[in-house]
């Protein structure tokens, strides 16, 4: 059985000043690569201190090498180009815009390991368990294929998938062979199958979405795959939009929870259940008996705190639906799902975390 974590976290850590300055200076060429990865090693020691000093079950680096969760891809693969899916966003000014993933506009080729260049640093420094995330390769049927673009190439999104599992199981292989505890596959667009109005523009394109619901989560399956049996933790992570405080999708789970929490291959689901975008916990149900839901009820939208007590009535109810030492607790996302961060302070973010671990603690006892 895959360990249990009961004071999780997502992973993305808001990123010092000092770091925004020094990716601006080796952006417009101020700077060295080897400069920003100093700079990037500081943070990284910094973030891993105070998750320490908090009590968190599982640490990350914060994801301080990324531009955002999922920019490394078009980074370390062949065949993205500079075009962009766009998005509605919904919040703190909110707009149109495009996304962080770029479009597969060629037939794509791994040229190294996603994150080959933030492991060894995090293996070295990590005193306990600790996670890596990746997209999942899901996420690119939706944000990076691109009619008139990506169909030159990929007739289908099958055939585009076909590919997508390939990268991403090869990066999960490297990871079990590295003897990473647990892998994070991070999937907000699984979200896009149970808005309401994201199902309807998918019609409108000629897209089915309860078949491309059912495609993202064999693609998943696939590459989860290959760490079956390598002693890894194997988690999933869904939300809707995460964004300087933004999101753009909404609803509950129940439209897809037959599948999405019964066909998926994992020992942890991470779902986002801080406001009423997320609906009830009824759907939860459907979650086989033995897997981790971890329940997102700490926002990492804004500076206010939870009060413990609501947290743990929230906890009480959830249980009644699935069993107590089947849950656990975490924030809803990352705190900086781009390097920009949301809208709260680095020592907010803290408090967060602290209430998360204390209110663990008075739930399901020490670690």
């Amino acid at each position: 059985m895959a360990a249990r974590y009961r004071a999780e976290q997502v992973g993305s850590l808001l990123r010092p000043p000092e770091l925004l300055q020094a990716r601006a200076r080796h952006a417009d060429g101020r700077l060295t690569l080897e400069e920003l990865r100093a700079a990037e090693d500081r943070a990284i020691l910094d973030a891993l201190q105070r998750q320490r000093q908090v009590g968190i079950d599982v640490d990350t680096d914060g994801e301080m090498r990324r531009g955002s969760w999922l920019t490394d891809m078009a980074q370390a693969v062949e065949g993205f180009v500079p075009n962009r899916v766009a998005f509605e966003w919904r919040g703190p000014g909110g707009g149109v815009e495009a996304s962080t993933a770029q479009v597969a506009g060629a037939r794509l080729r791994k040229l190294r390991q996603l994150v080959g260049h933030e492991l060894p640093f995090l293996k070295a420094h990590a005193t306990g368990p600790f996670k890596v995330a990746l997209p999942a390769l899901s996420n690119f049927l939706v944000s990076s294929y691109k009619a008139g673009v990506t169909d030159r190439v990929y007739p289908t999104r099958g055939e585009l998938l076909a590919d997508l599992v390939a990268i991403v199981r090869d990066e999960i292989e490297w990871l079990a062979g590295q003897g990473v505890p647990y892998v994070q596959l991070d999937a907000p667009y699984y979200s896009h199958y149970l808005d309401r109005g994201a199902r309807e523009r998918m019609r409108q394109a000629g897209v089915d979405p309860d078949r491309a619901l059912d495609q993202a989560i064999s693609g998943d399956n696939a590459a989860l795959g290959a760490a079956r049996g390598a002693g890894l933790t194997r988690a999933l992570h869904v939300c809707r939009g995460n964004n300087r405080s933004r999101w753009y999708t909404e609803g509950a789970y129940d439209a897809v929870a037959d599948r999405l929490f019964g066909a998926l291959d994992v020992d942890v689901l991470l779902l986002e259940y801080d406001d009423e975008r997320s609906g009830g916990f009824e759907p939860l149900r459907l979650v086989p008996r033995g897997r981790t839901v971890v329940l997102g009820l700490v926002t990492t939208k804004e500076a206010r705190l939870e009060s413990p007590d609501a947290l743990r009535r929230r906890i009480d109810a959830a249980a009644r639906h699935v069993p107590l030492e089947d849950l656990a607790l975490s924030p809803q996302c990352g705190f900086a799902s781009v390097a920009a961060g949301n809208l709260l302070s680095a020592e907010a973010q803290w408090r967060k975390l602290e209430l998360v671990v204390e209110t663990a603690r008075q739930v399901w006892g020490s670690r």
